[in-house]
C-alpha cells in the first residue's frame, strides 16, 4: 500500500447524523465533524450537496449526530455508500431491529453517544460539501470505549 494522502493519515470519530423530512428518518456517515465552540457547545458537520442528508436540513433545523460504536461498521455501507434518495434507510434500520429512542428521536441501538442538535447556521464554502454549525442542546454518552474511527475504515478497506 503506498503513502496515504494528509487527509487520510488523521484518525477521528466515525458519526451518523440523523434527520427528518416529513417524518421520514436518514441516517448516513460523516466524518468531516468538529466541535467548534464550548459556550455555547456548538459543532460543525460538512454535509455533501448531492445527500438526503442536506436535502432534510434545508427543511428541518433538528439533527442527532450519533458517535458510532466499532461494533456498527457494517451499517457504514448502508447508510454511508448508499443515497436515502434511492434507499430507505428507516427501512432497512428498522427490520434489522437496530433503531432505539432517545429524547423522543429514533437513533441507532449501541452507538457510543448522541448529540442533540439544533441548527444555528450554514454557509456554502465551496467544494462538494456545505458547513452547517449546530447547538448541542442534550447530550448521552453510552460507551467512552470501542469508538470507530477513521483508520477503522481505512484499515478494513471501506476507504482508500
Amino acid at each position: 500500500m503506498g503513502v496515504k494522502r494528509p487527509w487520510n493519515i488523521v484518525n477521528m470519530p466515525v458519526y451518523s447524523l440523523a434527520t427528518e423530512k416529513d417524518g421520514q428518518l436518514n441516517m448516513n456517515i460523516c466524518t468531516y465533524v468538529s466541535a467548534v465552540s464550548m459556550k455555547p457547545k456548538l459543532f460543525m458537520v460538512a454535509i455533501d450537496y448531492h445527500t438526503q442528508t442536506f436535502t432534510n436540513l434545508e427543511i428541518s433545523t433538528t439533527a442527532v449526530l450519533q458517535i458510532l460504536h466499532t461494533d456498527q461498521i457494517k451499517l457504514v455501507n448502508q447508510l454511508g455508500k448508499k443515497s436515502g434518495k434511492n434507499f430507505n434507510k428507516y427501512d432497512y434500520l428498522e427490520k434489522k431491529e437496530l433503531l432505539d429512542n432517545w429524547n423522543g428521536n429514533k437513533i441507532l441501538k449501541g452507538a457510543c453517544g448522541y448529540l442533540q442538535l439544533k441548527q444555528v447556521g450554514r454557509k456554502n464554502v465551496g467544494g462538494d460539501h456545505e458547513l452547517f454549525w449546530f447547538e448541542v442542546e442534550k447530550s448521552k454518552t453510552n460507551a467512552e470505549q470501542g469508538i470507530l474511527m477513521f483508520q477503522d475504515l481505512i484499515e478494513k478497506g471501506m476507504i482508500l
